[in-house]
């Protein structure tokens, strides 16, 4: 599944995730912990595989296809790297090892909903682990905020998958002006190799796509997850007049008016821009989550959860 999944509508009430700046973060954490058990246990009655290549596997190795083999462990981006189909073999029974690079560059200090990005971000992370805990299975994290990266060892247990969800909420913010690096941060889990695993990458993607090929390099090794966070006013523009824009990783800012043709002419680049990255995602072999600062992010997840492990069962289409 390489597609976006469809961000769930806005309601009346709030479902983003607790804010995490204040004065209390070990409040908000058990809040979000809670909350991301709670409800993805009850929405996926125990079903924690919709994120993992198959029921109690690893991918292993990929292989030229062969008469026979199942068609549902096609490695699609092998086959489109090499126009040559692959299936990936799986290694049953082995610790499922995730590695998690989060986006925490400027850009992600925004939200004009129930929450921040950074909010949505580390919520992600906390579902990912969580779905992806027990059984011997080990998760680390890539923290990159462009000022600083900071690396998280993959272990295993209750005790440091909470440790990893903390560490990576206390990451100092970067100061405005300071551009992201999702590149770097990328080859960081790149080099030197590691397990075969699941490796998954929270970001907001917002400007160029250079990070392309460093993502197609993981895609070779990993099953590869992309969470894409996103805000409404990063879609559309309000109509509220005179209006100043700001750009947190440059610094730069621009007073506008938000007229009919600026608004239908922003919405037109953001949109451009989202389907670029949805393209640029899928040539990756990237399985692709969006989530939205304005729906219910935990229900996004579960539809997505249940797509993917219905892919992997032979009931998706």
């Amino acid at each position: 599944m390489t597609a976006p999944s469809p961000a769930g509508p806005r309601t009346g009430r709030s479902h983003g995730p607790p804010s995490l700046r204040g004065g209390n973060l070990e409040a908000a954490l058990r809040t979000l912990e809670l909350s991301v058990r709670g409800r993805l246990d009850g929405l996926l009655q125990g079903n924690h595989l919709g994120l993992l290549p198959g029921p109690g596997s690893d991918p292993a190795e990929a292989r030229p296809y062969r008469a026979g083999d199942d068609v549902r462990r096609m490695d699609w981006a092998v086959t489109a790297r090499t126009t040559e189909p692959h299936v990936r073999e799986t290694i049953a029974d082995r610790e499922l090892e995730t590695w998690v690079v989060v986006d925490l560059s400027p850009s992600l200090d925004f939200g004009t909903a129930d929450c921040e990005k950074r909010d949505l971000a580390v919520a992600a992370l906390a579902a990912v682990a969580h779905l992806t805990r027990g059984g011997g299975n080990r998760i680390g994290a890539i923290v990159s905020t462009g000022a600083e990266t900071v690396r998280i060892p993959a272990r295993g247990g209750l005790a440091h998958t909470r440790s990893v969800v903390r560490r990576v909420a206390e990451v100092p913010r970067a100061g405005d002006g300071t551009r992201g690096d999702l590149t770097a941060a990328l080859e960081q889990l790149r080099r030197p190799p590691r397990r075969r695993g699941l490796a998954v990458v929270i970001s907001d993607f917002l400007g160029e796509p250079d990070w392309e090929r460093s993502l197609r390099g993981l895609s070779a090794r990993h099953d590869l997850l992309a969470v894409e966070v996103l805000d409404p006013r990063e879609l559309d523009l309000p109509d509220v007049g005179t209006v100043v824009l700001a750009d947190p990783e440059t610094g730069r800012q621009r007073e506008v008016e938000t007229t009919p043709l600026l608004r239908r002419e922003y919405a037109a680049a953001a949109s451009e821009h989202r389907d670029e990255v949805a393209d640029a995602l899928r040539r990756c072999g990237a399985a692709h989550l969006r989530l939205r600062t304005d729906s219910d992010w935990i229900s996004d997840i579960v539809r997505f959860a249940l797509a993917r492990k219905r892919t992997w069962s032979g009931g998706g289409r």
